[in-house]
């Protein structure tokens, strides 16, 4: 007799805004869990719960919360609390054997919960965050992490740190690896041309930066050696930044400026995945020296795509990298402007990096993620 599927609570607010790193977890796992066939996957969207999985953000939901924030005092406890009423009266209707929270703080639920962590930036990098989002975590991620039955972590590295900062017993938490989308793979030059041609770039002529404009993905850093490079590399090689604008800019805007009024620069904002895609096929490189990280998607994402990548060697991001690529300290300008350099002229290693990181990311599967997740459920239930 084949055994019904569990019935599991699974949050999915993160997709109701445009997709980030998070958001692309939960729409990866979820998709994976769902084909597995072994659990019912009940959808919680912030208001109501659906069966169904959502494709696409919702209009407006980003310039929505943003008025929220503005107009009503403690605009985040106030939507939380009316959150975990909506939560709580559908756990009532649908029964889920479990909750999985794929996004630090999981609501009140009077059953087993497993939550994913991702990361412990607001802690190691504080500074890297805006003050409200570290006393939301502060104040409520420990309530959290006690009523969560086991926990999953993106990496090794933050299942360490959750052990040595928070004192979790070691068997409550288990790393799950995440995976690069399909969508990211190999393209041939034809297949690209047109879209790059709209961004003023050319096939396998520009370095690429990935990333939400944040102080933790260090961004200044690569403009800064991106800028002592000769003058022969940058004309070769512009600069193509992609990622949606994010929180204490303002120095990162005062070194993109001058890189932008010379045309070295592309800034190029939020995009979509075909784009994202065509990006990541057609890049020289992918320059990532984020100063910490849960796992790393994009770094994965470029090797799948078949393009070398220079990242930064703490955190998770070896985990993920291995010897497929250049690990460079985040601190250190020289070392990354080398690297840089390094990569943009010898054909040799950077035909030797595109085959070992494509070799890498096949290491790394959706499939997988879902079954190491569903082993933990598994142990929660039993």
């Amino acid at each position: 007799m084949i055994a019904a599927p569990i019935p599991v609570a699974f949050n999915a607010t993160m997709l109701l805004s445009p997709l980030t790193g998070i958001g692309h977890y939960v729409h990866s796992l979820a998709t994976a869990l769902a084909a597995s066939g072994e659990v019912g996957l009940n959808y919680f969207y912030g208001a109501g719960w659906s069966t169904a999985l959502r494709g696409a953000p919702m209009a407006g939901m980003v310039a929505g919360k943003n008025a929220f924030k503005r107009v009503v005092p403690a605009a985040y406890d106030v939507m939380r609390f009316v959150q975990q009423r909506r939560f709580s009266a559908g756990i009532r209707r649908l029964r889920p054997r479990l909750y999985h929270e794929p996004n630090f703080l999981a609501f009140a639920f009077d059953g087993p919960t497993v939550t994913t962590v991702h990361d412990l930036s607001w802690q190691r990098y504080p500074q890297t965050h805006p003050a409200e989002r570290v006393r939301a975590m502060n104040k409520r991620f420990p309530a959290s992490l006690a009523r969560s039955a086991h926990v999953i972590t993106d990496a090794e590295a933050v299942r360490r740190e959750l052990i040595e900062t928070f004192s979790v017993a070691p068997d409550r938490i288990t790393a799950v690896p995440l995976a690069a989308r399909a969508v990211f793979r190999p393209r041939d030059e034809a297949h690209c041309t047109a879209a790059l041609g709209r961004h003023d770039l050319a096939w396998r002529s520009f370095f690429l930066c990935v990333g939400t404009l944040e102080p933790r993905k260090n961004l200044e850093l690569a403009l800064r050696a991106y800028a002592g490079l000769p003058a022969a590399l940058q004309q070769r090689f512009p600069l193509a930044i992609v990622g949606m604008k994010g929180w204490l800019t303002a120095e990162l805007d005062s070194l993109i400026a001058p890189l932008l009024a010379g045309g070295r620069v592309r800034a190029i904002g939020y995009v979509d995945d075909e784009l994202l895609a065509v990006l990541y096929a057609s890049a020289r490189m992918l320059v990532y020296p984020s100063i910490y990280e849960g796992f790393g998607l994009p770094p994965l994402e470029a090797m799948a795509s078949g393009t070398p990548v220079v990242a930064s060697s703490v955190s998770s991001l070896p985990e993920v990298v291995g010897d497929a690529g250049i690990q460079v300290d985040p601190r250190d300008v020289d070392a990354l402007r080398a690297a840089m350099t390094r990569l943009a002229e010898d054909d040799a290693q950077w035909q030797a990096l595109r085959a070992a990181g494509l070799a890498r990311a096949a290491q790394f599967s959706w499939a997988r993620c879902a079954r190491e997740t569903l082993a933990v459920y598994r142990k929660v239930l039993a």
